[in-house]
């Protein structure tokens, strides 16, 4: 299975340009790093992403764990040719947020022709895991 990721050279202000005017600017989810089979975003616990009572709300965290995972794989195929398509996003949230900013990492566990499957975890600026997600990925040629 090669893990690698082809679009790698991609600067991350570039990528993160790429998402304005869309719900992933819209909760302020931003790409930090790329690398071989990982991608590590964050996103703020603000008003806009919290839930009544004053904690991060679960869709936003399968939003965040969805987006990184969605783009890590785009960055794997040929992204001219072919495009990666969200087909589930199951989560677990095993704590909660307040305050500050949750970060995601995305590490990819299959990488099939057809299908890629993630494992993200959510954790707040302390390190506590707050949520963990699995995202499934379908990969098919555009204008499908």
């Amino acid at each position: 299975m090669d893990l690698s990721l082809l679009n790698t050279n991609i600067p991350i202000d570039l990528l993160n340009a790429s998402m304005t005017n869309s719900l992933i600017s819209s909760l302020g989810i931003v790409i930090e790093a790329v690398s071989e089979g990982e991608v590590i975003a964050s996103m703020p616990v603000s008003e806009k992403t919290m839930r009544p009572g004053g904690i991060l709300h679960g869709g936003a965290n399968l939003a965040l764990a969805e987006t990184i995972a969605g783009l890590g794989s785009i960055l794997l195929v040929d992204s001219k040719e072919y495009d990666a398509r969200g087909i589930q996003v199951t989560a677990n949230h095993v704590g909660a947020a307040t305050e500050g900013r949750v970060r995601a990492t995305a590490k990819i566990i299959h990488q099939g022709k057809q299908t890629h499957v993630w494992n993200v975890d959510i954790t707040r600026t302390d390190g506590k895991l707050i949520s963990t997600a699995r995202v499934t990925n379908m990969i098919v040629k555009k204008n499908e």
